[in-house]
């Protein structure tokens, strides 16, 4: 079993890579930076039971908490309504349980976090 082109966009993304790209030329993004051959060669050559792990496990709760942190937007322009109120640090705290499990993805593939996990003055969430 061997991932498909697009889990691994989507692994690449959540542990903080920027795109591969399909053309092999040497000045391309981070194709050749020592972390993400790193992550590419174990992409290429988990066991059946790691990637299953990965695809049944860490990929759909990824793109959920991803879809999470993007639905803030749909209650951040109520700060009370009858006993309601807005949690002012819900965007915060779901950045930080998303960031966590991203990092997660990255320990259990056993890569460095990619540069845009690492700073966080860059893009958080790529859609």
């Amino acid at each position: 079993m061997a991932f498909t082109d697009s889990q691994k966009v989507q692994i690449r993304k959540f542990c903080g890579y920027p795109l591969y790209g399909g053309v092999p030329i040497p000045n391309f993004g981070f194709r050749f930076f020592q972390a993400y051959s790193d992550l590419e060669f174990r992409l290429t050559n988990m066991a059946p039971d790691e990637e299953a792990e990965v695809t049944t496990y860490f990929l759909p709760k990824l793109l959920q908490l991803q879809t999470d942190v993007y639905d803030v937007r749909l209650n951040s322009d109520t700060a009370q309504a009858a006993v309601w109120y807005r949690n002012p640090k819900e965007l915060r705290e779901r950045e930080q349980n998303y960031d966590k499990w991203r990092k997660w993805l990255c320990d259990f593939i056993g890569c460095q976090y990619g540069p845009y996990l690492q700073n966080e003055n860059q893009l958080r969430i790529v859609i």
